[in-house]
This record gives C-alpha cells, structure tokens and sequence, in this order.
C-alpha cells in the first residue's frame, strides 16, 4: 500500500534533509529545500512512489546541483 501523496512527498523531503543536515552539507536552507523538492516533485510525476527512492534520488539531486553551482 502506497502512501497518500502529500505525506509522501514530505516524508521523502524530510529524510533527504534530516541526511544531508547530519552530514553537513546544507549551507543555504530555502536553496537545499527547494532543490529537494523540485527534485521529488519531478520523481513524483515521472511515476516513482517509494519514499525511500524519493529520498535517495533528491539527496543525488541536490549533489549534483551543488557541484555544477
């Protein structure tokens, strides 16, 4: 059973910043969560509902959007 999709979409964003936070690699909050969302948000419409991919794939997002800034 899949999660509805608002609390989906906020539990994804949530372990991929709880991630990145303990790791240290947020320097810029409304950057990061805008990043993560836009990233999930896409994933989402593309048919991906495991929160876990959701997470994993977003935290690669931000990654490379940080690295091509």
């Amino acid at each position: 059973m899949t999660e509805p999709l608002p609390p989906l979409v906020e539990n994804s964003l949530q372990i991929a910043w709880d991630f990145l936070d303990a790791s240290g690699e947020i320097e810029d909050p409304q950057q990061t969560a805008e990043v993560l969302l836009r990233a999930i948000k896409t994933l989402v419409l593309r048919g991906e509902y495991r929160r876990l991919m959701l997470s994993n794939l977003a935290i690669d997002a931000f990654r490379e959007f940080k690295q091509a800034v």
